[in-house]
């Protein structure tokens, strides 16, 4: 089953109102949560998964990012769990840094319900997890590898789950959760709910929903457009060497409130946070190699605007919500286009506007084509004033020959012109010099200092 609000084409029908929150079926404790947060109306895909996952059925939900995907399995999840239930819903993300978006997110969404969460992921000390696990939480967020380490010593049990909840699923199968999930999914025996989350949905993500979900209902609300309108979109064609160049031009200028800079390497994410650095630009990189305290101090600052430019692999292109971010620039294009599309997701989030650059060599033109094919979209060529491009080169020419010597101009010292005296005794007794070589001289028995 697919939820789509299109309509035939040349059919004249009227408008359907607004939706609100009210007509969702959510509980007053709720309904009085979301207003007090500043939740005015529900999103598109807040107002069609929400009544299908209120009533049990296990839901495919694809949306673009940035959109509220998060709280449209949040809210289902707090009305449907009992307080005294233990635990009952199990959110995998792909990454720690969702994991803790997301915890925050449903502590912030429960407000007076007795809900207590756990954050299960790696890079913070096991223990305190166990030791929260034993006050009987409702809701457990984690990431697929923690979960199934605490599974298999037999610290975690799902034999209470009733929602099983999957978000950026995409994300987990790209990055190798795929086995993970399915030996996590396969522990939950009771009769549960699933819901499957994501901006792009492929087939991979159809066989695994075919697998461990009961006749699902999908719902698509991106209408085929996967990134969203706010976002103003572009490349520039800028060769290699000139690309850090151009992104220094390209901050000067344009002064972001904050930006994050994407890059396909760690190795390149610290080159270019320390140039920005030497270039007087407050920055700071986050990656898969900073121990997590750090990466969430990063994480910390940026939210908080302490820093305005972040750098960044593709770690923080799924499910960061930072509101305030104005430019996304995608330093290396991704070769995967469906990365693109989460990338620039940073961005224009809850009705804001937002920019996106893509610096383009030459020859990445492929790269490009794959994703404007992805959104169905054709990207504007930017020829900005911080581009910054070399001088043509004039025509290489055959370097001239070096000048001939003339023999008899070269001074040769008489060292060399006479032979080497020799004594004549030794010759006359037979002695011959020894011919030695380089390799010689270490061949022969060394003597050491005692």
């Amino acid at each position: 089953m697919s939820v789509s609000d299109s309509s035939p084409e040349g059919c004249q029908t009227a408008a359907a109102p607004a939706p609100s929150w009210d007509t969702l079926g959510l509980k007053p404790e709720l309904l009085e949560t979301v207003r007090r947060v500043g939740f005015q109306t529900p999103t598109e895909i807040q107002a069609a998964l929400i009544p299908h996952a209120l009533s049990g059925r296990d839901c495919l939900g694809q949306a673009r990012t940035g959109t509220g995907k998060t709280a449209a399995f949040t809210l289902p999840m707090l009305q449907l769990i009992e307080p005294a239930g233990g635990l009952q819903a199990l959110v995998l993300v792909p990454t720690r840094e969702l994991a803790i978006q997301v915890d925050d997110h449903v502590s912030l969404l429960s407000g007076g319900l007795p809900v207590r969460t756990v954050a299960i992921l790696g890079g913070r000390q096991i223990k305190q997890q166990v030791e929260a696990l034993k006050r009987k939480p409702q809701i457990a967020i984690g990431t697929p590898g923690r979960v199934l380490d605490l599974l298999q010593r037999k610290l975690l049990t799902l034999d209470r789950i009733r929602l099983a909840v999957l978000d950026e699923v995409d994300r987990m199968l790209d990055i190798g959760f795929r086995d993970d999930i399915r030996r996590i999914l396969r522990q939950i025996e009771h009769p549960h709910q699933t819901i499957f989350v994501s901006a792009t949905i492929d087939e991979e993500i159809q066989k695994l929903a075919r697998t461990f979900m009961r006749d699902p209902v999908e719902v698509n609300v991106s209408r085929d457009m996967l990134t969203v309108e706010n976002v103003m979109q572009g490349f520039v064609t800028v060769s290699a060497a000139d690309k850090f160049n151009t992104l220094v031009g390209l901050l000067k200028h344009e002064a972001p409130t904050l930006a994050i800079v994407f890059t396909n390497t760690k190795h390149k994410v610290r080159r270019i946070a320390q140039g920005l650095k030497r270039e007087g630009i407050n920055c700071r990189e986050i990656h898969g190699d900073l121990m997590q305290s750090r990466r969430e101090r990063v994480m910390k600052s940026f939210r908080e605007q302490k820093t305005q430019v972040l750098v960044a692999t593709d770690l923080a292109s799924r499910g960061l919500d930072v509101t305030d971010v104005s430019h996304i620039i995608n330093y290396d294009i991704p070769e995967d286009p469906s990365v693109y599309v989460h990338r620039i997701g940073r961005t224009a989030r809850m009705g804001k506007a937002g920019v996106a650059y893509t610096f383009v060599t030459p020859e990445e033109g492929q790269f490009l084509t794959e994703v404007e094919k992805l959104i169905n979209k054709e990207l504007p060529q930017f020829n900005p004033p911080w581009l910054v491009r070399r001088t043509p080169t004039t025509a290489l020419v055959a370097p001239p020959p070096p000048p001939a010597y003339d023999d008899r101009q070269i001074i040769v010292p008489a060292r060399y012109r006479e032979a080497r005296r020799r004594d004549p005794l030794l010759d006359s007794l037979g002695l011959r010099p020894l011919k030695r070589t380089l390799g010689s001289r270490f061949r022969s028995p060394r003597r050491f200092r005692r």
